[in-house]
């Protein structure tokens, strides 16, 4: 077997079993309510998730030098900013992003 057609069956392998993942809980639950677990994980999951991606990205910072973490803030500010102003996640987190790489770049 070519190193190609071996690298094409597995990315296909790749995308039916992230496709079955992903229609699984939809075909779980069409009929009946999810439980309270679930209602659980829905409502407190998201919150922790970006805690601790916030302390995963603060980690690393020389306090001690120069910037002292000056990037890291603004950008996280520029974050709650954009994020209690429109109420979007997916653009407070891509604008702080690309907020941050700008400060990386030109400072």
């Amino acid at each position: 077997m070519s190193e190609a057609l071996r690298i094409g069956l597995a990315v296909i392998a790749f995308a039916l079993v992230i496709c079955a993942t992903r229609a699984f809980p939809f075909l779980l639950f069409t009929r009946r309510d999810p439980p309270s677990f679930l209602r659980f994980i829905e409502t407190y999951i998201p919150p922790a998730v970006m805690a601790i991606l916030v302390v995963y990205c603060f980690k690393d910072i020389r306090w001690s030098e120069y910037p002292c973490g000056l990037r890291e803030l603004i950008a996280l500010g520029c974050v709650i900013a954009v994020h209690i102003w429109k109420k979007n996640a997916m653009l407070s987190i891509f604008g702080g992003t690309a907020l941050y790489m700008l400060l990386l770049q030109i400072w």
